[in-house]
């Protein structure tokens, strides 16, 4: 592994989604920041909203301007979809820059890995709300299990859920605010979990829906994608036997009975039709100027040793939008800009990573979440 290029204070932050919310300006506040939209009236509407206007220099967004602004030590940070991210890889290594993005790693951006170390470059991943906070929570637990019962031989049950629904529930128990055809790309998206002990795989998420009792409420959930390799992520010692091991998404309660008509269309959609289906639904189903949303997040494990020890350990976090901001930016964003202001400090070795595994890392990038309005609550053995 080279030397970690030394970071420059400039901050390339790509897109102008909604979810670029208000942990931009955390990030301007500490860096020369340049904020690239698809225009420049829509980087300058961004900062806008923020209320960031004159703290970051708007700019119209192409590969090639990027590539001319890029200098050693920036740090480009992607809000842009995971397909865009292996050539913005190749654009920061190429000027020798770092890449942070909160979206999880893709091949094409694995791919880069080995390049980016051999370069001293950084290319930080996985750090927004999920996957992003729910790393760091449990990496915390799983080494607080670890420091009270060890590596013995042990059964261990471990879930984690997160999902964003409306504050108010409505008939239909889920409102439209972005990217409509991805929630329901995503219910096609195969998954796996460990239950009982063994492997499962659910061609259908839907079909797997349980039921999760989170602060005394009882929610619905599903797999997401393949949970399987952050059992090796996240450290798990080989000696405990996993009973069960699922990441997955967390609706309201009566989601799935409102939903079986959805059900049965995405069952038989072919891509035109699934792309008419989330135009119909995010049409039926927005989120209005009125509408505030709520996030949930359930982080829990459970360790019972062979002769006889039990430790349990739960983290969870509840948010409501407000009139000044949705919760789901902002709880992708703060994380997103504590993973960009560690890079910009030079604390993120060169390489590839998902969040981080470090103890006092994550006790620090969760004291940041925690003083800019992002708390999670611990319940369990031991304290915090």
């Amino acid at each position: 592994m080279a030397d970690l290029i030394p970071p420059s204070g400039r901050v390339h932050w790509i897109g102008t989604g909604l979810s670029t919310g208000s942990g931009l300006g955390l990030v301007c506040a500490e860096t020369t920041t340049v904020l690239w939209g698809r225009t420049v009236a829509r980087a300058e509407s961004c900062l806008a909203r923020l209320g960031l206007l004159g703290q970051a220099e708007p700019r119209a967004y192409d590969p090639d301007s990027l590539t001319h602004q890029l200098a050693p030590g920036d740090v480009v940070v992607s809000m842009l979809p995971a397909d865009h991210h292996p050539a913005l890889a190749r654009i920061a290594l190429a000027n020798s820059a770092h890449l942070v993005c909160s979206s999880y790693v893709s091949p094409g951006l694995a791919a880069h890995a080995t390049a980016a170390a051999e370069r001293g470059c950084v290319l930080l991943t996985e750090v927004g709300l999920d996957p992003g906070i729910d790393h760091l929570l449990a990496h915390h637990l799983v080494d607080a299990a670890r420091g009270a019962v060890g590596d013995r031989p042990a059964v261990a049950h471990f879930g984690s859920y997160c999902g964003s629904n409306p504050a108010v529930p409505n008939a239909f128990r889920y409102q439209f605010s972005w990217a409509p055809r991805g929630v329901l790309t995503a219910l096609l998206t195969p998954a796996r979990t460990i239950q009982g002990g063994l492997p499962r795989r659910f061609a259908r998420p839907w079909e797997a829906v349980d039921q999760l009792t989170v602060a005394g409420e009882t929610f619905e959930t599903y797999p997401n994608r393949d949970s399987l390799p952050f059992v090796a992520t996240y450290g798990l010692p080989a000696t405990w036997r996993l009973e069960s091991f699922a990441r997955g998404t967390l609706r309201l309660a009566g989601w799935s009975e409102a939903w079986k008509p959805v059900f049965a269309e995405l069952a038989e959609a072919d891509e035109a039709r699934l792309t008419a289906l989330a135009a119909r639904l995010a049409a039926r189903y927005p989120t209005t100027a009125d509408d505030h949303d709520r996030v949930v997040m359930s982080v829990r494990l459970s360790v019972h040793t062979d002769d006889g020890e039990d430790w349990s350990g739960e983290w969870t976090l509840d948010a409501t939008g407000d009139a000044r901001e949705a919760a789901t930016p902002r709880l992708v964003s703060v994380p997103l800009a504590c993973a960009v202001l560690e890079v910009v400090a030079g604390r993120v070795p060169p390489g590839l990573h998902q969040a981080t595994d470090d103890p006092e890392a994550v006790r620090g990038w969760l004291t940041f979440l925690a003083t800019h309005g992002v708390t999670a609550t611990f319940h369990g053995d031991g304290e915090v």
